[in-house]
C-alpha cells in the first residue's frame, strides 16, 4: 500500500483554506501589520496543526535578505586549534538555525580581504562573524568601511567595533596570581603571536598579577611569538638556564609544544618544574600529568556572538545577559 504523501502548504494554500488574503497570512506569520487577534490565532493554529514552515528563499527575496551569515576563519589555524573553532561554530550554528539562518565558512589568508570583497559584491550574506581578531588588521579596517554588518569574536580597543570576548585578561591575572600565591618567584611566560589581540590581553593579566602581588617580573623569562616548536624549544632552553620555577603558557597549543620540549629534555612535571596554561583543552586535561588550565565556555561564546549579530540584522533573539565567566582548573602539573 502506497503511503500518502504529506501535503506541503504554501501561504496561498493557507489563505484559501482559511478564506483570508495572502497579506493577512503574511502578517500573522511575521507579527507585523494590523490584523485582529482572532485572525492571527486562527492562522497560527493552522500553521501549528499542519507543521507549516515559511519558504526561506521566498522570505529572503521579500525582505531583501539571503538568510546567510559568513563565519570568517583564519586559514593559518593549526590542528590543535580545531576544538576551539569547532565549539565556537557549534554555538553559532545552534543560534543561527533557530532563526532560519545558514552559516557559510570563509577561510581568510592573513591580511587578504578578497574573500570578504567577493561576499560583499555578490550579496551572498547578511552579516559576518570574525572568529579571531588581529591588531591593526587590514580585515578589521575593511569591515569597518564595508556595508555588511559584522561582529568580532575577540577583544577590540576600537569603541566603534562590535565584539564579544572571553575575560582573557582577568583570567590570565587570576591564574598567574594563584601561581604566585603558591610561592613561585621566577615564572616564565610563553606567549603567542603578538599580532593577536588576545595575546596582549593575557600578557596584561600576567603583568597585573605580578604588580598586585609585589613580585618583580623577570624580563628574561618572557618569550613572545613562541608559536612554533622551534621557538618554544629555544625558549625552554633559556628558561631552564634562568632557573625558572614555573611556566605559564598562553594557550593549549603553546603548552602542548612546551610539554613536548620538556619531555625531550627528560624534565619531569611537576617534580622539576610546574606548568600551567591560560586556555584549557582535552589534550591538557588528559595529559600525564593533567595540566592546570583556564576553562572557558567556547560554545556559549559563539552563541552570544551570533545573538549580537542577529540583533544588528533586525532580528529579536532572546539575549543572554549573563557574563562570560571562566574557571581556573587546578591539576597535578602545579602541585
Amino acid at each position: 500500500m502506497k503511503t500518502e504523501e504529506k501535503k506541503v502548504y504554501t501561504i496561498e494554500d493557507i489563505a484559501r483554506e482559511l478564506g483570508v488574503s495572502k497579506t493577512t497570512v503574511s502578517r500573522a506569520i511575521s507579527g507585523k501589520g494590523r490584523i485582529s487577534q482572532a485572525t492571527r490565532d486562527r492562522v497560527q493554529a493552522f500553521i501549528k496543526e499542519h507543521n507549516y514552515r515559511p519558504n526561506v528563499v521566498a522570505k529572503g527575496l521579500a525582505q531583501r535578505k539571503t538568510y546567510n551569515i559568513a563565519l570568517l576563519m583564519p586559514k593559518d589555524y593549526v590542528a590543535t586549534e580545531f576544538l576551539f573553532f569547532k565549539d565556537c561554530m557549534n554555538g553559532i550554528c545552534e543560534v543561527a538555525s533557530s532563526y532560519d539562518y545558514d552559516i557559510i565558512i570563509s577561510m581568510i589568508d592573513g591580511e587578504d580581504v578578497s574573500q570578504i570583497q567577493r561576499l560583499e559584491a555578490n550579496r551572498k550574506v547578511d552579516g559576518i562573524i570574525v572568529s579571531r581578531t588581529v591588531v591593526s588588521s587590514k580585515v578589521q579596517k575593511y569591515l569597518k568601511n564595508c556595508k555588511e554588518p559584522y561582529i568580532l569574536i575577540g577583544p577590540s580597543s576600537d569603541p566603534e567595533v562590535p565584539f564579544v570576548d572571553n575575560k582573557n585578561q582577568e583570567a590570565g591575572k587570576e591564574l598567574t596570581s594563584i601561581m604566585l600565591m603558591k610561592g613561585f618567584k621566577n615564572l616564565a611566560l610563553l606567549g603567542g603571536n603578538q599580532s593577536y589581540d588576545v595575546t596582549g590581553s593575557r600578557y596584561q593579566g600576567f603583568l597585573e598579577a605580578h604588580k598586585e602581588m609585589g613580585v618583580p617580573v623577570n624580563e628574561h623569562l618572557i618569550f613572545m611569538d613562541a608559536d612554533n616548536q622551534v621557538a618554544v624549544s629555544e625558549a625552554v632552553n633559556q628558561l631552564i638556564e634562568e632557573e625558572a620555577d614555573g611556566i605559564i603558557c598562553m594557550d593549549d597549543v603553546i603548552c602542548s609544544m612546551c610539554l613536548s620540549s620538556l619531555r625531550e629534555k627528560k624534565i619531569q612535571i611537576p617534580a622539576d618544574i610546574k606548568v600551567a596554561s591560560m586556555y584549557d583543552s582535552k589534550n591538557l586535561e588528559y595529559n600525564n600529568p593533567p595540566i592546570t588550565s583556564i576553562r572557558f565556555d567556547t560554545i556559549r561564546l559563539g552563541k552570544i556572538a551570533c545573538i549580537k549579530l542577529l540583533k544588528i540584522l533586525g532580528e529579536n533573539p532572546e539575549e543572554d545577559i549573563l557574563p562570560l565567566n571562566y574557571q581556573v582548573v587546578l591539576r597535578e602539573s602545579t602541585q
